[in-house]
């Protein structure tokens, strides 16, 4: 494609460098993990003996990145939805959060390490039952 991103083009040596932060990395693995199907959450880590779980907010938080000049490696801190078939899930995230990075990115990414925290359990809620008034 004539448009695709090229981080070795000619604007980084003639009008200077491009520096992306971990955290827009670890912002863009967060939102590529959870569009996986069997994704409940990330998971923020341990806290009083309680996986701190994370969904939508602050993606990054379940997120720990490496970025160097060209390359990056990341470990994914994530709590599957019960009934998953565990290693499909993880492959799924894996090959999601490498495309996303590298196309959004151009960095090459070596490696995308996923730690599966816990396992959550979905029940649907019940139906929301009118209010009794009282006369």
């Amino acid at each position: 494609m004539a448009n695709e991103f090229n981080p070795e083009h000619e604007w980084n040596e003639k009008n200077g460098s491009i520096r992306i932060a971990n955290e827009v990395v670890g912002v863009i693995a967060g939102i590529a993990a959870m569009e996986v199907k069997g994704v409940f959450g990330m998971s923020g880590g341990m806290v009083d003996g309680i996986t701190e779980l994370l969904k939508k907010k602050n993606l990054s938080k379940g997120v720990r990145v490496e970025v160097g000049e060209k390359e990056a490696a990341v470990d994914l801190y994530i709590v599957i939805e019960y009934g998953s078939k565990i290693p499909e899930v993880a492959i799924k995230i894996q090959e999601n959060v490498k495309r996303a990075i590298e196309s959004m990115t151009g960095l090459n990414v070596v490696e995308v390490n996923v730690h599966i925290q816990g396992v959550e359990f979905q029940q649907e809620e019940p139906p929301a039952q009118p209010e009794k008034r009282v006369k």
